[in-house]
């Protein structure tokens, strides 16, 4: 089944004049009905592109809030990456993956919504924290050198792809912010976005049409290592047409998905979608099966940093 553009703009339009624009579009339970429509969108956009296969982990623990789509993209990175022939998959929710002879078993980690809690904002400190048997330096101790082992795990050549709030998984921390891009700020209400190319001729949208798409989303907002612009921006929206509810912030606009380098590695983030509705788009499964591709180094492309805010 092919997305329907004019059949999806119909949709935002009943959503805007029965009133609940800014709010959220409905969740709905993850069924096979829905995987198989998937999966028929998939099987028409995704093509092996190497006989070579990387070892794929998709992460998908989260121990603050909770977003209803997490099974639904860990189901759809599960497909693209299966139909892609590329790639054995692992999937897992304990991060006793982050120890360094298991993560040493992968080529690229998925971190699908792994949102933290509280003011710590470090999800391997919120598990270790649950154990009575470890005092509170122990638990600091644990959980600073998990997220070492990451961060190492990529600066010495592999992939790391981060979905939506996989961003939030360590937010405080610096050094986890300048390895992904950036850390989440905050984000406007849902609403209609309209998100627009920085390139359209870069080969990671090449699946997209040169004006971009209009999809349902909450519309991220970032901070932290995101100002220094150390990355190759893909995906923007325009700050005038975000309807906020906070003072807008200076800038004209704020990248949403982006590539970069750190060490040796690769690294995709799209902060694209919160909901699964967006997932029936066959342009942005081709997009997120690109950003997978260039994690794992199977595409060569520009992923030089601007380091300045393009205008």
């Amino acid at each position: 089944m092919l997305f329907k553009s004019k059949s999806l703009l119909f949709v935002f339009s009943l959503l805007f004049f029965c009133g609940i624009q800014g709010q959220s579009l409905p969740s709905f339970e993850l069924t096979s009905a829905w995987k198989t429509k998937i999966e028929s969108m998939v099987k028409e956009q995704i093509k092996t592109p190497t006989k070579d296969k990387k070892k794929l982990l998709i992460f998908s623990l989260h121990t603050g809030f909770n977003h209803w789509t997490i099974p639904h993209t860990e189901a759809v990175m599960e497909m693209i990456a299966q139909n892609s022939g590329a790639f054995e998959i692992t999937l897992s929710k304990d991060i006793a993956v982050f120890e360094k002879d298991q993560l040493s078993k992968f080529d690229v980690v998925l971190l699908n919504n792994n949102c933290s809690r509280g003011e710590r904002r470090d999800l391997f400190w919120d598990v270790f924290n649950k154990d009575a048997s470890l005092n509170e330096q122990q638990k600091i101790k644990r959980a600073n050198q998990l997220e070492k082992n990451l961060i190492q795990f990529v600066k010495k050549g592999n992939g790391l792809v981060l979905l939506h709030g996989g961003i939030v998984m360590q937010n405080n921390s610096l050094e986890f912010s300048d390895m992904a891009g950036g850390s989440f700020d905050f984000h406007p209400p849902q609403q209609e976005v309209h998100v627009k190319l920085v390139d359209p001729s870069h080969p990671l949208v090449n699946s997209f049409d040169p004006e971009g798409f209009v999809h349902f989303d909450e519309p991220y907002f970032f901070k932290n290592a995101y100002f220094r612009y150390d990355f190759r921006p893909l995906l923007y929206l325009e700050l005038d047409k975000i309807k906020m509810k906070r003072p807008r912030p200076k800038d004209k606009i704020k990248y949403i998905s982006w590539i970069k380098r750190h060490g040796r590695g690769r690294v995709f983030y799209s902060s694209p979608s919160h909901n699964a509705q967006s997932f029936e788009n066959p342009k942005l499964l081709q997009f997120l099966y690109n950003g997978l591709l260039y994690a794992a180094g199977f595409v060569d492309c520009d992923d030089s940093a601007i380091k300045n805010q393009i205008n």
